[in-house]
């Protein structure tokens, strides 16, 4: 990777568990640590605290899947090919598990995935789908203590869920127990409110706070971690909430008001002429909704609610490494796998490349000696969701396959050796499955986005449109689009080239790595093969001079 120098070696420091957290649709600035004034989250913000917190950490794609199996391969979605939710992850991509595991640790799923396994991949290779070998496929290269990617207001009615299960066993009866009491609230007189309607945000999800998703995760991954023995693992905890419907149970439900919401990060401006995709988006139902600050006052202190539940959450899951001597041998890792606008820019929920979408929180605590230099520190290094599998690789005790994984780990960082660093980050997007492609006539397989920033500038290249770009150091809050500014025309070239040298990269030779490639230079001399001499005097020369190869 140009700009980059290898890796820090694992010089004989101790493995470690890991606790891999992930917080579904949490923005990075939703935290007390990151800056948030009202926002309560004290085990986060404590966990920043012994920690690193990198400050500017970005995802492969600003959409579930495509992000998550982008953090679980280290990957580029434009590599593994898996560019939207419900686009199968195929079969011959090497996931976590598949570095983890010939390193001795476990590697585990309690909560969502958003994985789409290729089951046509694997007939293909008549593969299994029960056998082991099949099962970690379908799930994203995990062993699903827990797999649960939440429920749907219909189809899954009268379906058997290990979640659905519970509510059931509870004594929250009806055909889909997730949508009508979880997912739900209650007026005064009796009336069923779908959480699926902004309206009711406000109000208490119908089931106590204890049976809600964040608890009944937590307490799912508590089992794990009781009966996981002496083995490494890698405990991979991932939270469906805050992710719409936004519902949160009593207590959580009125913590905050509306004085916790902060106003919108938007500009009339923005809606003058926008790029045509972003102008698409902005005319879209969930983004009229959250721009109305009658909306935004109603969701937001609930989107606020569930994160302090999941702050509370995540507070008993740390007290349990701690009441059991854990603490102390546990890599924590806390991220997300995209953000939420909010209403910023006009928009909701995610998908394009403003900081509230794109950027997450991330948060790594290394508990080794050597670590305890960078504790409580905020690192600014450009950040991807890939680095995180080669960091997992190396505090499992191995070294990272890089003819595989993109990401670099962050193991230099968190024991403050880190050399010379990225200088820039990519995002991508594909929204051939959206109604944006239909409304501006583009054909399937032209809907591509990508988005490069180097610390300054963020460029959105939009296949078939002109540019967007925004310059964060003069226009931090990205209102203002220079994609068609004569004055930047440098700036957009340079960032073209950068971005168009990335794709230009190899991104599937993954079967060889470099090391090897240097050992078979010339190889075919070795091998007796000697190409172009003229006679045996030529090739004597040669071979007296070094020349060992073509």
């Amino acid at each position: 990777m140009p700009g980059v120098t290898p890796d820090v070696e694992n010089k004989g420091e101790a493995r470690v568990n890991i606790l891999f957290l992930m917080i579904d649709q949490l923005r990075y600035d939703y935290l007390g640590c990151t800056g948030h004034p009202t926002i309560r989250t004290p085990n986060i913000d404590a966990l920043a605290a012994r920690g690193v917190r990198f400050d500017r950490a970005y995802v492969q794609s600003p959409i579930c899947g495509p992000s998550r199996m982008s953090f679980y391969t280290g990957r580029y979605t434009h590599s593994h090919g898996a560019t939207w939710n419900g686009v199968p992850l195929p079969v011959g991509e090497m996931t976590l598990g598949d570095h983890l595991r010939p390193l001795g640790m476990n590697t585990v799923l309690c909560g969502k995935s958003h994985m789409a396994p290729d089951r046509a991949g694997m007939d293909r290779l008549g593969i299994d789908p029960k056998s082991t070998v099949g099962q970690r496929l379908s799930e994203c290269g995990f062993d699903a203590w827990l797999r649960h990617d939440g429920e749907l207001p219909e189809s899954m009615d009268g379906v058997a869920t290990p979640y659905q299960d519970y509510l059931r066993s509870k004594g929250y009866d009806g055909s889909n127990p997730w949508n009508e009491w979880a997912n739900a609230a209650e007026d005064s007189d009796g009336t069923l409110r779908s959480g699926w309607l902004l309206k009711y945000a406000r109000q208490p999800a119908r089931v106590a706070n204890e049976d809600t998703e964040t608890p009944w995760t937590t307490t799912r991954a508590i089992d794990y971690l009781e009966q996981a023995g002496d083995a490494p693992w890698c405990l991979h905890v991932s939270y469906i909430k805050p992710h719409w419907p936004y519902v949160a149970p009593a207590p959580y439900h009125d913590m905050y008001s509306p004085e916790d919401v902060v106003p919108p990060v938007r500009a009339e401006t923005e809606r003058d002429n926008p790029h045509p995709i972003f102008g698409d988006y902005q005319k879209k139902r969930v983004s009229q909704a959250l721009s109305r600050d009658e909306v935004r006052d109603t969701v937001i202190p609930a989107y606020m609610g569930l994160i302090s539940q999941l702050d509370d959450e995540i507070g008993r899951l740390l007290k349990y490494l701690d009441d059991t001597g854990q603490r102390d041998t546990t890599m924590i890792v806390l991220t997300s796998d995209h953000g939420d606008y909010l209403g910023d820019h006009w928009m909701g929920e995610k998908e394009l490349f403003h900081d509230c979408s794109s950027r997450v929180p991330l948060i790594v605590v290394d508990p080794r000696a050597e670590a305890d230099t960078t504790r409580g520190t905020v690192s600014d290094a450009l950040v991807e969701a890939i680095d995180l599998v080669p960091t997992f690789v190396q505090a499992a005790g191995g070294q990272p396959r890089y003819e595989v994984l993109e990401g670099r780990s962050l193991i230099g960082h968190l024991h403050g050796q880190q050399g010379p660093w990225r200088d820039h980050v990519i995002s991508e997007y594909d929204y051939d499955f959206k109604s944006t492609r239909l409304s501006l006539d583009q054909p399937i397989g032209e809907c591509r986005l990508a988005m490069i920033f180097d610390g300054r500038y963020k460029l959105m290249h939009a296949e078939g449109f002109r540019p967007m770009l925004h310059d964060l150091a003069a226009d931090p809050q990205e209102l203002h689009d220079l994609g068609e500014d004569p004055a930047h025309v440098k700036t957009r070239a340079r960032l073209m080239d950068r971005l168009n040298a990335w794709y230009r990269r190899h991104h599937s030779r993954t079967t060889i790595s470099d090391a090897e490639i240097a050992r078979r230079a010339g190889g075919d001399m070795k091998k007796g093969i000697f190409l172009g001499f003229w006679d045996e005097a030529e090739l004597a020369a040669a071979r007296k001079a070094g020349v060992s190869g073509n």
